[in-house]
């Protein structure tokens, strides 16, 4: 079946653009043939330093044709009515069915709309598609109104091997690209994608982004090995650098020795930012290298020794600014640093990161004694944990705050436990990051996210949908982590108080105002379904325990709703749960039906059934002990203890008449199904769980 295929040429798209725009190439352009009456069978994408290209194979050479029905004005309505309908559709009045319904007899249109062939509708869709395409930012040039985030200089668009003409803003569609900017051919013809991207190989230019960080990892992978280096793997800077090139050709360079006195980490992030370059590190010492690997786009007469000579200069000019300011960094003590963060504003409304500083000092003090850290040495982690933000690294490198902090307490002389509390308070920054182990470390690392997150709920700047500009989704699930992987009892709910009573002893008795303990409870909520769900854990079974109320004890909500859905795999649990749910069901429609709820005793001399009986006695020796289980924090136990209401339940719904004719009896049943449902909120709130 017939192919289209499309590149967008112009000059260098920035790497990190790429990949996005050639997806939502693909989405506009399917859609709009879609939406137009075309089908296809696939379709590729791919984004390069000047060009985006879409192959959709398979696609119909024309579209299908279709009836459109459409509803008229009633048989008996004005004969202007009808002859402005029969206009509207360009029909006559012999053309229109009759059909009937409930307000009687109506003309309808059988409208015919023959299918477009594809090479038109092509030609549509594509320059809607150009005009209307989401970059993040966008330029004009020329006297044109075209928005694109290079200049566009050429669109090859053919289908079925044939050139589909349009015209954009001067620019003419063709069967024309272009190869490598240096080593290539000027001028390029192609028809479909298979000798496109096979002529454009040819003239030094890889259409495929993975095809290119594939080589790159490949050939530096070697080129480390042969000199007994390992390659630092970074999959961020691998993808910007595919996106950096189309011809990619990967050299070794060195720097001078004497840089790898600066901690290896500011000389990876120089080499990264400033550079694109890929650290090495010695394969017998597993020490940093004083070698790097760089990628060209092109492949040089003098084997890259020009490349590599210029790009050793510029590292060197790099690593002299980075290896200057750690040496003038550790003349000045993290202690005298800290009077300049009361002129570095965290944020307008929560005040400066000095008075941060002094909160983190407070809530250290408060979680010391939880997590069994010691004091002492939390309150100095806390105190020294911002003061690197004064420094030169990490004004030039803001992505190493705390590890700086870390490197310098060590230079002074601080023990190793205030260092890495120093070092780890930032993390986890994300899910793949570790979580900080040490009692230290982990009073300062929950201080700083409960801070974050107390303070913007104070001021009522909540993530809204996909925003989330100050990260507190990644705030609160680094609270989780720490909580759950280091095992943590904790109370939230009295911990957010305290935390904005420290706020409001340096704003105001009324600052926070709006700020709601049991809203923030539920941020956390959302975030732990999150969390469990990658575990394999069910949301709805959370819902169950946060509901009973005062559930702020996570690692306690976790080893509940552990022990829910094991009981809830068994024979025993699901059948429990449909009982409960049944009686649940019951109990709503007759307490609509009656406007009251029955939620008092039961009397034992109306209990006129066995079974009844039975389940009176079952339900009060169970609650008693279902309740004695969680208070005994024996989750497990007391779901064993639900477990054994699984067949009274089930042999008064068999026997028993609830909403017999006798209405004291009637009555007596209600509280006892009520009765039930008051039993297992001592473990969950049964009604949330679903099946």
């Amino acid at each position: 079946m017939p192919e289209l295929l499309l590149e967008l040429f112009s000059e260098e798209i920035p790497a990190r653009m790429q990949q996005k725009a050639a997806e939502d190439l693909r989405a506009l352009v399917t859609s709009a043939l879609v939406e137009a009456g075309l089908t296809y069978e696939g379709a590729q994408a791919h984004g390069g330093p000047r060009r985006l290209v879409l192959s959709v194979e398979g696609l119909n050479a024309r579209a299908a044709d279709v009836v459109e029905e459409r509803k008229g004005p009633r048989v008996d309505a004005p004969r202007a009515a009808i002859d402005g309908f029969l206009k509207s559709t360009g029909l006559s009045i012999g053309e229109l069915k009759v059909q009937d319904d409930t307000k009687g007899k109506f003309y309808l249109a059988a409208i015919r709309r023959e299918g477009r062939p594809a090479p038109d509708i092509i030609a549509a869709a594509v320059p809607e598609a150009i005009r209307k395409f989401p970059w993040p930012k966008s330029m004009h040039w020329g006297s044109g109104s075209l928005r694109w985030v290079r200049p566009l200089h050429g669109i090859l668009c053919t289908f079925d091997g044939e050139v589909v003409p349009f015209e954009i803003e001067g620019v003419k569609s063709g069967n024309v690209t272009r190869g490598h900017r240096v080593m290539g051919a000027a001028e390029i013809r192609a028809r479909r994608f298979e000798d496109y991207a096979a002529r454009l190989m040819a003239e030094k230019v890889m259409v495929d982004a993975e095809a290119r960080a594939e080589t790159i990892r490949a050939e530096a992978r070697n080129l480390a090995f042969a000199q007994g280096l390992d390659l630092i793997e970074d999959e961020g800077l691998l993808k910007e650098a595919a996106g950096l090139v189309e011809w990619p050709v990967v050299l070794m360079g060195s720097f001078d020795r004497k840089f790898l006195e600066v901690p290896e980490e500011v000389i990876v992030t120089s080499l990264r930012n400033h550079q694109k370059c890929f650290a090495l590190r010695d394969g017998r010492t597993g020490r940093l290298a004083a070698k790097y690997i760089l990628v060209a786009n092109m492949v040089a007469g003098d084997g890259g020794k020009t490349i590599v000579a210029g790009n050793d200069k510029v590292i060197a000019a790099r690593l002299s600014d980075a290896k200057f300011f750690w040496d003038q960094d550790r003349k000045t003590p993290l202690e005298k640093l800290l009077p300049k963060l009361d002129a570095v504003t965290f944020h307008a409304e929560l005040g400066s990161q000095g008075e941060r500083v002094s909160r983190l000092q407070s809530w250290t003090n408060d979680l010391a004694g939880v997590v069994g850290a010691d004091g002492p040495s939390a309150n100095l982690a806390a105190r020294l944990a911002k003061a690197d933000l004064k420094t030169g690294v990490v004004e030039e490198f803001p992505e190493l705050q705390g590890l700086m902090g870390k490197y310098y307490a060590l230079y002074e002389g601080h023990s190793a436990d205030v260092a890495e509390a120093i070092g780890d308070h930032y993390r986890p920054q994300g899910p793949a990051d570790r979580v900080p182990a040490m009692p230290t470390s982990i009073a300062v690392a929950l201080a700083e996210k409960l801070d974050t997150l107390v303070g913007f709920w104070a001021i009522e700047e909540k993530p809204t949908g996909s925003k989330d500009p100050y990260a507190l989704r990644r705030a609160a699930l680094g609270v989780l982590r720490i909580i759950l992987e280091n095992e943590l009892r904790m109370r939230l709910l009295p911990i957010f108080s305290g935390g904005l009573q420290l706020l409001k002893n340096q704003r105001s008795p009324g600052f926070g105002a709006a700020f709601s303990a049991s809203d923030l409870l539920s941020f956390f909520a959302d975030r732990l379904k999150v969390y469990l769900k990658e575990k394999g854990a069910r949301h709805d079974l959370i819902d169950a325990v946060f509901a009973l109320g005062n559930q702020d004890d996570l690692l306690m909500i976790v080893r509940r709703v552990e022990a829910l859905s094991k009981f809830l795999a068994s024979d025993d649990g699901r059948n429990l749960l449909a009982g409960v749910k049944r009686a649940a069901n019951i109990l709503k429609i007759e307490e609509k039906k009656d406007g009251k709820s029955f939620d008092g005793e039961i009397s034992e001399k109306l209990l006129a059934e066995p079974e009844e009986k039975a389940l009176a006695a079952a339900v009060a020796v169970a609650s008693s002990k279902a309740r004695a289980a969680v208070a005994a924090e024996d989750f497990e136990g007391a779901m064993k203890v639900m477990a054994a209401l699984r067949a009274p339940v089930d042999s008064f719904f068999d026997k028993v008449m609830v909403n017999t004719p006798a209405a004291d009896l009637r009555e007596n049943r209600l509280r006892l199904l009520n009765q039930i449902r008051q039993a297992t909120l001592e473990v969950a709130d049964f009604s949330r769980i679903e099946g």
